[in-house]
């Protein structure tokens, strides 16, 4: 597995991104993490405005959108469910677990891959340090994450 962490000053531009790849029959939105509404029932402006509503509790910060892309080897056989205990995993080992986030299944390249569409402004306002994540806390869980699924290593 491949992890690639981007910061952003854009929520809506992240979102776009996966919702254009959605209506283009290029994705598939298949996961929603705290979030008020049940994700059968989320529309854009729902996920925006949550999304934009927790990163306004920090105005100071202005790099407050986190997209990730978690990328697997072709001989990775999972599904949709396993993508989504993989994303869920993942978030909640680099610290982002707590904070709402969205996961989308691109079917646009030859590997399996999922996006994840998150902001590092907490609730209370605080920010999630996105110094160094990929070298500290996520290189840490993909390994992590692996050997617990079973995946082809990126070192192989």
């Amino acid at each position: 597995m491949v992890a690639k962490i981007i910061s952003g000053k854009s929520i809506r531009g992240a979102l776009n991104y996966n919702e254009h790849k959605v209506n283009a029959g290029k994705a598939t939105f298949i996961l929603a993490d705290g979030f008020t509404k049940d994700m059968d029932r989320l529309t854009y402006h729902d996920k925006l405005g949550q999304l934009q509503k927790l990163s306004g509790k920090n105005t100071r910060t202005l790099t407050n959108a986190v997209h990730i892309s978690l990328n697997f080897d072709k001989e990775d056989r999972l599904d949709q469910e396993k993508l989504g205990q993989i994303a869920c995993l993942y978030m909640e080992k680099i610290g982002f677990g707590p904070q709402p986030y969205l996961v989308y299944q691109h079917h646009d390249a030859a590997h399996r891959h999922i996006h994840i569409v998150s902001t590092n402004i907490r609730s209370d306002g605080t920010r999630i340090s996105l110094h160094n994540i990929g070298k500290h806390q996520s290189e840490k869980a993909r390994k992590e994450i692996e050997i617990e699924f079973g995946l082809v290593r990126a070192e192989s």
